[in-house]
């Protein structure tokens, strides 16, 4: 029996049903649930839920790389936190900078200055200095620029998990997507040993497609035994696309992190 637990993103699955009820279901059948902007989400509904939300966007507008944006991001910060408590959900997450409906950059970055690595550094300490003070914990998501995400800054797992060193607090943690990492950077094993110290949770699908382990290229199974060697005792969530029938994509994401090899 494996150590971590399984989430999925209601985005993603089952879209022919409202929002709570995404997440009713993926809680019926046993599993955490996540979400992203929960500005148009109707919250006093998913709390009627009674389902574990694990994580959420964290912030609705702002960057990390310049003042305003900081100063943005941070204010949001803080109406995300309310939602958190209301939801008792443990993890907010954020990205390199704010993205739009297609999850392109809002304010992109071709090249990457050291001042605004300084920067984000200071957003990042700030932003855990929020967390402490609420008892959650924010995750800083890497993202792949060659297919989804082209042109976000901070994007690299290698980028995310150099900020959360940095930053050194136990309220900011990486949010791994393994899926973007091995469309950007490939050797998810080496790399989940690397960041493991830092890692607040793990999201994956496979590679082409972002769908559900077992359609790709991404041999999850040896990433959930590597899981199990280093003791992770986090959450492990799907955040992806089923390729055909929900329910039958979130059964072969159980079976992929259920046995250990």
């Amino acid at each position: 029996m494996t150590g971590f637990r399984l989430a999925v993103c209601a985005e993603m699955m089952f879209l022919d049903l409202p929002f709570p009820e995404r997440v009713a279901r993926i809680a019926e059948l046993g599993f955490e649930a996540e979400m992203w902007n929960w500005a148009d989400k109707d919250i006093d509904a998913l709390v009627k839920t009674g389902a574990t939300v694990s994580s959420m966007t964290g912030y609705l507008t702002g960057t990390l790389a310049d003042p305003a944006g900081a100063d943005e991001l941070l204010r949001t910060a803080q109406q995300s936190l309310q939602i958190a408590e209301r939801l008792d959900c443990p993890r907010l997450n954020i990205h390199g900078t704010g993205l739009d409906g297609q999850g392109l950059p809002v304010v992109p970055a071709a090249v990457v200055t050291p001042q605004m690595w300084l920067t984000a550094a200071h957003t990042l300490a700030r932003l855990a200095e929020l967390g402490e003070r609420a008892g959650r914990v924010f995750t800083l998501e890497n993202l792949n620029t060659a297919v989804d995400h082209p042109g976000t800054p901070f994007a690299r797992a290698e980028d995310t998990l150099a900020l959360v060193e940095a930053v050194g607090s136990p309220h900011l943690r990486l949010n791994l997507d393994l899926y973007h990492a091995q469309i950007g950077e490939g050797n998810l094993i080496q790399l989940v040993e690397r960041a493991l110290p830092f890692i607040g949770e793990i999201q994956v699908a496979d590679v082409p497609g972002r769908q559900e382990p077992g359609t790709g290229e991404i041999h999850y199974p040896a990433v959930a035994s590597a899981l199990d060697r280093l003791g992770y005792q986090g959450v492990v969530a799907l955040e992806g696309w089923a390729s055909d029938d929900s329910e039958m994509a979130l059964q072969r994401f159980r079976e992929a992190f259920a046995t250990v090899n």
